[in-house]
């Protein structure tokens, strides 16, 4: 038995013959767009005049203030935002401005607090902290079934590397 996948055009209703047809497009932004980038399928002429029709456009954000400091996203076409520097050619204008520099983002806030009863003694890389060793060892039992309820090793304090791992007397 074999499967077969049927690409249809999501403009059209049209049955795409072959894969080789297929032109995926991801919608970033659209007005009726609620819940974040959705993607269509179309064959390649469908999709000829997107790349015709394209408008050059400047997208900023304003920081007013308002609507509790949330900044406000306008897009507008490039010429309408260019007629707004007066003083100098806008060209010149964003070549010397400030640059934002996007905040970085911090890897610690993804990582689980191993010293607490949640995460102390999932399998990690990093080193296992005196709190962490503390928390299994006062707590093994109920860090077992919690690491077997999850479908994750359970920590053996006969095992000479969970021993030396977590702190348990070294078995003779």
């Amino acid at each position: 038995m074999g499967k077969r996948t049927v690409h249809v055009s999501d403009f059209t209703g049209k049955v795409l013959q072959t894969a080789d047809e297929v032109v995926r497009i991801v919608v970033l932004e659209h007005p009726d767009l609620v819940a974040g980038p959705v993607q269509l399928e179309a064959e390649p002429v469908e999709v000829e005049s997107i790349d015709d029709a394209a408008l050059d456009v400047a997208v900023v954000e304003i920081h007013d203030g308002q609507d509790g400091d949330q900044p406000r996203r306008v897009v507008l076409t490039a010429s309408e935002f260019d007629a707004l520097a007066t003083d100098v050619p806008m060209a010149q204008l964003l070549r010397t401005a400030e640059r934002i520099r996007p905040p970085k983002a911090t890897r610690k806030s993804d990582r689980p607090d191993y010293s607490t009863l949640e995460h102390a003694g999932k399998p990690h890389r990093g080193r296992v902290t005196e709190e962490e060793a503390g928390l299994v060892r006062d707590h093994l039992d109920e860090i077992n079934k919690r690491l077997a309820d999850e479908g994750t090793r359970q920590i053996d304090p006969t095992d000479p590397e969970h021993a030396a791992r977590y702190g348990f007397p070294t078995p003779a």
